[in-house]
């Protein structure tokens, strides 16, 4: 079997990954060579400014570096190298700069790309690997990141989909903030308005995505794994233990309870908690929350496998974009 080597970057609007592989375009078989990811914050402020921050191009900038020096380690061609740009990038006004930026460093053009096409590689990456034996389809795919969440229907592809702004960064900079600061231990009133937020959002994803048709509901990125991993009670990060996992509606709404009454110190002090993640992690709790409540999802599958997957895989098979 033949097998191709590819690296992909997944810039979002918190964080930044890279993923190096040998994969078989034929079968989609991977062996990952190399992993991994940095809280670079790249949306701070943008849902205010419009721009993204220099300091914040500055954390970015830093992580290419490194990730370049990888992908030249382990010889990963630049036409099997692909930069995927998600939500901050879009909406900022001197995203120029940043594509310059990565052009610079890494040798190829950073792809801006739409919701929707975020979403079809989210729902790749998810589910290519899910039977449906032990996973019932349809499949509701969820990606909450930092400045988008994508909501993805679909058995063997994508049939509705729809992105939204209410990642765990924007909604933590429009609700628990104070005169500049995020606030450590939100009041009721903050957490209310956020939910009504992420309500009105649903709103309009329902308009697009039929969300009850839905038989498993597969929650991706750091918010969701971070929570599958408190209620694993596990020591340490273990993606491992975490892909797959079932997290249920009763163990989110326990864990957000939890996560909401904790001090800044008490969140960062869980054995299983990114420090990047310790100020939006609420936003991000409260947001899978009104979804499963809203859906009436018992539980949610936990995946460790998403768009950064689905990029690689498109490496791979040498596929335009979705």
């Amino acid at each position: 079997m033949t097998m191709t080597r590819v690296a992909a970057i997944d810039c979002g609007t918190n964080s930044i990954r890279l993923l190096v592989a040998d994969l078989a375009p034929e079968t989609g078989e991977f062996h990952e060579l190399d992993r991994r990811m940095e809280i670079v914050r790249l949306g701070q402020g943008v849902d205010r400014t419009g721009r993204l921050a220099p300091e914040a191009l500055e954390r970015t900038f830093a992580a290419c570096r490194e990730y370049a020096a990888v992908i030249r380690e382990l010889g990963v061609p630049a036409e099997r190298t692909r930069f995927v740009a998600t939500s901050a990038s879009r909406d900022a006004d001197n995203r120029e700069e940043f594509v310059r930026g990565v052009l610079e460093i890494l040798g190829v053009e950073p792809e801006v790309i739409t919701g929707d096409q975020e979403a079809a590689f989210s729902f790749t990456g998810a589910t290519k690997e899910l039977r449906p034996e032990t996973f019932a389809p349809p499949y509701l795919v969820v990606d909450l990141g930092g400045g988008s969440t994508e909501f993805v229907l679909g058995t063997d592809e994508v049939e509705a989909a729809r992105s939204v702004d209410i990642g765990c960064v924007r909604l933590t900079e429009r609700h628990f903030t104070r005169d500049g600061a995020i606030i450590a231990t939100p009041d009721p009133a903050s957490t209310e308005a956020l939910r009504a937020d992420v309500a009105s959002a649903l709103d309009e994803v329902e308009r697009a995505v039929p969300l009850a048709r839905a038989h498993t509901l597969v929650g991706l990125a750091g918010t969701v794994t971070t929570l599958g991993a408190i209620a694993l009670d596990l020591d340490t990060y273990d993606p491992g233990r975490i892909h797959h996992s079932r997290l249920s509606l009763a163990e989110v709404r326990d864990i957000t309870t939890r996560l909401l009454s904790a001090t800044h110190d008490e969140r960062a002090a869980i054995p299983s908690m990114h420090p990047g993640r310790v100020d939006v992690i609420n936003a991000g709790a409260l947001v899978l929350l009104t979804l499963m409540e809203r859906v009436g999802a018992e539980e949610v599958v936990v995946s460790e496998h998403d768009i950064l997957d689905g990029i690689a895989h498109s490496c791979a098979s040498n596929d335009q974009w979705p």
